[in-house]
């Protein structure tokens, strides 16, 4: 009887040798994003972060979880992977710092069927180009190669982020009363949401390649639609340090209809003039290419901003004079009306 042969675990399509090469690989990357409070390397069973208490009176822990979603697909196609690390840490800390918060550290969770160093370690160089625009520290992460899970050269992205605010300094929108003001911050593109219809509109209603460079770009269409999220944490807290900003929107998926909401108190209504901002020559392709109702741009994408912030009105010209400083193009969106219906209500003129 022949000697039946011995099956190991990378016969089975999990290489532990390619893991470990590729987290030696990303040690300098990740070292890139350290901070002080820093107390470990990368590759332990958990990150350790000592947290500086004496510089807050009351500190709050903020936390926020995301994905990038099916702009995935795109870079998969395009076999680009150094920018979607970006989107995966901005989706995070910009949740963050709506509420008043500084990002303090970063964790990622990266899947896929057969883990292919090189390619890990673009990802991992935008989630490490993401961290250090926000100032945290990549802390940690995961790895994890699961055979049959997913399509060949496919893999998919998880983030995970924590901050910290003093509790006197939260942002939480329930100072917003009538005549304050609403300030759009521009995005850098479509941001993280809304590929879906996207990829529909422009791949199969229009059947436009990704090299294509349609008119109205600059660039390929894969190009701009592979533009990272831009990373608004260190303008908004340059804005907290002389500004009074009494609520936060980070508009993603849902648009401005959707989420504004969620920072307005009762009996307040945003009015927003539709026509107050540019929208990028990429969001009326989008609208014209797929035929797409205005109101479902509004729900469906940022539409041009990526950040809403509320303040009060005699303070507009001297943010809007640091936001240009800060190289970020802004926009006076609208105004906050009292109304009589015990709902926060966003209204499009």
């Amino acid at each position: 009887m022949s000697e039946k042969k011995p099956i190991t675990y990378k016969d089975a399509g999990v290489d532990i040798d390619a893991g470990n090469r590729f987290v030696d690989m990303i040690k300098p990357l990740v070292k890139q994003t350290s901070r002080p409070e820093v107390l470990t390397d990368i590759g332990g069973f958990g990150g350790l972060f000592s947290l500086n208490s004496s510089k807050y009176k009351r500190p709050t822990l903020v936390s926020a979880t995301d994905g990038v979603g099916t702009k995935l697909k795109l870079a998969f196609m395009m076999d680009k992977h150094d920018t979607v690390g970006i989107d995966l840490v901005a989706m995070c800390v910009n949740d963050i710092i709506v509420q008043g918060a500084e990002p303090l550290f970063f964790l990622d969770y990266f899947a896929t069927g057969k883990l292919a160093p090189e390619k890990a370690v673009e990802v991992v160089k935008g989630i490490a180009e993401g961290c250090k625009q926000a100032g945290c520290a990549l802390l940690g992460g995961e790895t994890a190669e699961m055979p049959g899970m997913y399509a060949a050269g496919e893999y998919d992205l998880a983030g995970f982020a924590v901050g910290v605010v003093d509790n006197d300094l939260i942002i939480d929108g329930s100072s917003i009363t009538k005549g304050d003001q609403i300030i759009g911050i521009a995005s850098s593109g479509l941001h993280s949401n809304g590929y879906s219809l996207a990829r529909k509109v422009f791949l199969e209603e229009l059947k436009l390649s990704l090299d294509d460079t349609p008119s109205g770009l600059n660039k390929s269409l894969g190009e701009e639609l592979l533009t990272p999220t831009r990373i608004y944490v260190k303008s908004i807290h340059n804005l907290q340090r002389d500004f009074t900003i009494k609520g936060i929107a980070h508009i993603t998926g849902g648009g401005i209809l959707e989420n504004l909401p969620r920072v307005l108190p009762h009996y307040c209504k945003a009015i927003i003039d539709r026509n107050s901002w540019e929208k990028p020559a990429i969001f009326e392709m989008l609208r014209e290419g797929g035929n797409i109702p205005e109101e479902e741009m509004y729900r469906t994408f940022n539409y041009g901003i990526g950040m809403v912030m509320i303040v009060p009105a005699d303070e507009v010209e001297d943010i809007f004079g640091r936001l240009a400083g800060l190289d970020e193009r802004a926009y006076l969106l609208g105004e906050i009306v009292q109304t009589e219906d015990d709902i926060a209500q966003v209204v499009l003129n």
